[in-house]
């Protein structure tokens, strides 16, 4: 019985070590911009799922891209019906390996990302520079990064080519929180 107890014991402590070590956002930042002479085009998402994993430097980020918004409807309209096309590819998400994330402390600090990009039902591999803050109560990350449309088959209409540049800039911004249960 009391080996029972032990064991009991011991799978509680290592779930709430466990659960200490993670940090999570749900209202992350990710905005993309696109200049031309014609055009810009930029649009909001502020309801980015993030999680960190701090034992071991995991980071996934999910992104629903009807979340968006755009200051024309019917920018948002053509960007989720033709070209990302929502419903059939609701979510883009990154999964990855922060590198030398123990090097990372509460001065600003830049570390690597490495791992999968996945947009339009594409992966790519993709290593990302972003700035990193960690203190007891968060972990803030921030950078920018460029998205190839073609590498991700996103194909713009020749009638509206010179409206969109091909190389979307794309800045992100994510408070991470401790996760409690």
């Amino acid at each position: 019985m009391k080996t029972i107890y032990t064991i009991l014991i011991y799978i509680l402590l290592t779930n709430v070590t466990t659960a200490q070590e993670r940090y999570l956002t749900k209202n992350g930042s990710v905005t993309f911009f696109s200049s031309t002479p014609i055009e810009d085009i930029k649009a909001d998402n502020n309801q980015v799922l993030s999680i960190i994993d701090a034992s071991s430097g995991k980071m996934a980020i999910s992104i629903l891209m009807k979340s968006f918004m755009f200051k024309k409807a019917l920018m948002q309209e053509h960007f989720n019906e033709n070209y990302v096309e929502s419903d059939k590819y609701p979510k883009a998400t990154f999964k990855g390996e922060i590198i030398k994330f123990e090097g990372v402390s509460d001065v600003k600090s830049t570390a690597q990302v490495k791992g999968i990009l996945t947009i339009h039902g594409v992966s790519k591999e993709t290593t990302i520079d972003a700035n990193f803050v960690r203190t007891n109560e968060a972990i803030d990350v921030v950078g920018d990064f460029i998205v190839n449309l073609a590498d991700f088959g996103i194909k713009i209409p020749a009638v509206v080519a010179k409206n969109i540049q091909e190389n979307i800039k794309v800045n992100f911004n994510l408070t991470h929180k401790p996760f409690k249960k």
